[in-house]
């Protein structure tokens, strides 16, 4: 099965050339936007992390070594890569206790840059977004080419494909969520079978917006459109457009929406809807799989912006800065740029 690859069609008229991403882990930078302020007072200590060559929660339960608490009590709002530079919030349970000289908490691959504190724990998702800083080694492309399709993605934003990361190592999440909703296999832990149903509707989403970018219609309204608001997750039924909604859309205040699949809810009407059960289709082992385990459906916008967008050219490597929200991968704006076989899984 294929999560993120060149069949996935491109926005705006495919990458432009190749090169190297992720030669070291200083070429892909990643900081953690969180969406507000701790408070500076409370019972979580909330800790600002830098790491390099060790994953989320190995990091996670380093912390919890270093500050004599139970692994659980320790939290972060979402994964970042292994193989990179990343920087992100950690909090600690650790109420009615001396303070800890935190700065001391570091080892091999992470350091605490600082630290204040919360009344609330950070939950996973809570961030905004991520920015991003990367280095392409070596670009062979056509930089004129390469340079259009950025104003482009600056300016009319980008696929919400979701990446190979969803999917695991060679789409291993997808088989086994397909043995999973076929009862072929014993229900694993709660964080994996969360993984693998997520894989799951994130295929049926990614179906959906390939068949809205063959029809050319990703980024306008077409009848029964679920429209969701920029930047939340709220949204509204379009069965008629009318001027001031095709407007709005062309202004990136509201985006088509595809569907994260299961039982009841919201689904899109008349052509929006049509569309959503012929991508259904071509999966209806997972569709029918997630009706039947009863999973309640959500929305995820089918385009979002690019923002603060700039590069530059350092000899022959393409030096990138971008941020995204929250849910969005950089894979998918590399895959507007280049090949798809030259980007690693682990993005």
């Amino acid at each position: 099965m294929s999560s993120l690859s060149p069949d996935l069609p491109r926005a705006y008229g495919g990458p432009s050339g190749c090169g190297t991403l992720k030669l070291t882990p200083d070429d892909f930078q990643v900081e953690e936007c969180l969406g507000f302020e701790p408070e500076g007072e409370g019972e979580h200590v909330f800790l600002w992390v830098e790491k390099k060559g060790r994953n989320t929660d190995e990091v996670a339960g380093a912390i919890a070594r270093f500050s004599s608490v139970a692994h659980r009590q320790v939290s972060y709002a979402g994964l970042k890569d292994k193989h990179a530079l990343t920087r992100q919030w950690f909090s600690v349970h650790y109420p009615g206790k001396a303070e800890l000289s935190w700065g001391d908490c570091r080892g091999e691959g992470y350091r605490v840059l600082r630290w204040t504190r919360n009344r609330r724990k950070l939950k996973r998702g809570a961030l905004s977004g991520n920015r991003f800083n990367l280095r392409i080694r070596d670009y062979s492309g056509d930089r004129h080419q390469v340079e259009g399709i950025l104003v482009l993605l600056g300016d009319q934003g980008m696929p919400n494909y979701f990446g190979p990361q969803r999917f695991g190592h060679q789409a291993g999440n997808l088989t086994r969520a397909k043995a999973l909703l076929m009862g072929k296999e014993r229900p694993p832990s709660r964080h994996r079978k969360g993984l693998y149903l997520s894989a799951a509707r994130a295929l049926i989403f990614n179906q959906v917006l390939s068949i809205r970018m063959v029809r050319g219609d990703w980024q306008r309204p077409v009848p029964g459109d679920l429209l969701m608001f920029d930047g939340g997750g709220a949204y509204f039924r379009a069965e008629t457009l009318d001027e001031d909604i095709v407007s709005r859309v062309a202004a990136m205040k509201i985006h088509p929406s595809g569907p994260l699949w299961g039982r009841g809810g919201d689904f899109a009407s008349l052509d929006a809807g049509d569309i959503e059960r012929q991508a259904a289709r071509c999966w209806p082992e997972f569709a029918l799989g997630l009706e039947r385990m009863g999973l309640k459906p959500a929305r995820r916008a089918l385009r979002v912006r690019v923002t603060d967008l700039a590069w530059s050219w350092e000899g022959k490597d393409l030096r990138l800065e971008f941020a995204l929200p929250a849910g969005s991968y950089a894979t998918t704006l590399l895959n507007e740029l280049m090949e798809t076989g030259k980007i690693s899984d682990d993005l």
